[in-house]
């Protein structure tokens, strides 16, 4: 049996159909996932998860209607402001991976003033892919790229520091990557689950991580 993976990551689904369920606003759902998401980082570092990436909103969410991605930015600049000093406290660096280019200045500052103040942790790293698309960051690579192998390919990559996760999580009983990762997931375990992400608890991480440990893993040897 193989340890239980350090480096985690997540594709955060189900929201707005959790708040549906439950007769709420899609903004409501929202609420409730940046709550899961506060409660799974704390459970992470308990289990020993060095790295923990998570799929907060990508290229095609802006597609959304106008109102929930004015909701989900404004809940994104709140939760950044609140609980980046939580973070910090705990030793842990808050790093965005994604584009930059077309965030109002109130979300992109908040964005490089939470990674300004935890930028001198080592020991646990949280990942936020926003505005991410993993067919965007491949582009983005293959344009400043000049040959020389993979290793020098990855240091085009918007976190050339991030592992490759050895275990990708999704929630919400959906069986695809969405476009999360593409380059960094050439190896990774997949674990899907039926749970809606307000509903993800430790208990089903901890499935998740244990489900990974019984698997074989021999990078396409025998």
């Amino acid at each position: 049996m193989k340890d239980r993976p350090r480096y985690v990551a997540i594709i955060m689904d189900g929201n707005a159909r959790w708040a549906t369920c439950r007769g709420l606003g899609i903004t409501e759902g929202h609420q409730a996932g940046t709550d899961a998401l506060k409660r799974i980082v704390g459970d992470a570092g308990d289990l020993g998860i060095a790295e923990l990436t998570v799929y907060a909103f990508s290229t095609e969410n802006w597609l959304r209607p106008d109102a929930e991605v004015s909701g989900i930015m404004a809940l994104f600049v709140d939760r950044i402001r609140r609980e980046a000093p939580e973070l910090d406290e705990k030793g842990v660096r808050l790093r965005f991976i994604g584009r930059r280019d077309r965030l109002a200045p109130a979300v992109s500052d908040q964005v490089e003033w939470a990674e300004r103040l935890t930028e001198r942790h080592t020991g646990r790293t949280l990942f936020v892919a926003f505005d991410y698309g993993g067919r965007a960051e491949i582009l983005h690579a293959a344009e400043h790229y000049r040959g020389g192998g993979e290793d020098e390919f990855r240091g085009h990559l918007y976190a050339p520091d991030m592992h490759d996760p050895q275990l990708i999580i999704r929630t919400g009983g959906e069986q695809r990557l969405s476009n999360f990762l593409l380059w960094e997931s050439a190896y990774s375990e997949l674990y899907f689950s039926d749970r809606m992400w307000p509903d993800f608890d430790r208990e089903e991480l901890e499935r998740a991580l244990d489900d990974y440990a019984s698997r074989q893993y021999r990078y396409g040897g025998r």
